[in-house]
């Protein structure tokens, strides 16, 4: 047997997440299938996170084992030749260690979130970004932002169907900045809560919108009380944006 990691990139707009389930569209499936020419039988693609249906994905990390010896090169054709119909594309294949895992091999893990603030709806950004009308002051969502920088009890962010066994998480780093329209956030960790980044992005909307000062941000933040946040930010737009090992 040979391991295999791959990078994918793709747009989740049309995939119910990245997790193969029964009677859905999935981009753990897409990829399957896409090196089953190669390869016969199922082949299991293990991503290094589980992104969300509509969660889209710059540089997502995935493992898989075949059986034989074949040129990363050909894989990478192959599998991108069998999803040209699909908003998926492979950016690199490398051989790795037997004991490569995609998803408990990761010591960091980073995602964008894409805000578009202006009045105008968007056209090109549909499906891409959280239109926001209402004027987000980013340095105010940035000073913020950095009280949850550390090991922390994350209640405050945590959705209520998590399975997480315990509510501590340590982010490595976190910063939002201004870009023209767009409001950008950007976070790192080793690991996630569910939905933890989209209900931090909604409460940190209120801080930049002028509802919440910083203290308010912080209180309720210590508060442990998902019912005191701010909003679940939509999917649209969420990237995973790199792994590290």
């Amino acid at each position: 047997m040979a391991r295999y990691r791959i990078i994918v990139e793709y747009d989740g707009s049309p995939f119910h997440g990245w997790q193969r389930q029964e009677n859905y569209d999935t981009v753990q499936q897409r990829l399957e299938e896409a090196i089953s020419p190669m390869v016969p039988g199922r082949t299991v693609m293990h991503g290094a996170g589980r992104t969300d249906a509509g969660v889209h994905a710059f540089g997502q990390a995935a493992h898989f084992d075949v059986s034989g010896d074949f040129e990363c090169f050909r894989i990478q054709e192959c599998m991108n030749a069998h999803l040209v119909e699909a908003p998926i594309t492979v950016l690199s294949v490398e051989k790795v260690a037997d004991d490569f895992d995609a998803r408990f091999g990761a010591v960091e893990r980073s995602y964008l979130y894409r805000i578009l603030n202006r009045r105008p709806k968007p056209s090109l950004e549909i499906n891409r970004a959280w239109h926001v009308v209402q004027a987000l002051d980013a340095d105010r969502m940035h000073r913020a932002a950095q009280h949850l920088v550390g090991n922390h009890d994350f209640s405050t962010f945590r959705a209520a169907n998590c399975i997480a066994k315990s509510p501590l998480k340590t982010l490595n780093s976190i910063s939002v900045r201004r870009d023209g329209d767009l409001v950008l956030l950007e976070v790192a960790a080793r690991s996630f809560l569910y939905h933890q980044v989209r209900n931090i992005v909604g409460s940190l909307c209120f801080v930049g919108a002028g509802r919440w000062s910083e203290e308010d941000f912080v209180e309720i933040f210590l508060a442990k009380d998902r019912k005191r946040a701010g909003p679940t930010a939509p999917a649209c737009g969420l990237y995973f944006s790199w792994v590290r090992y």
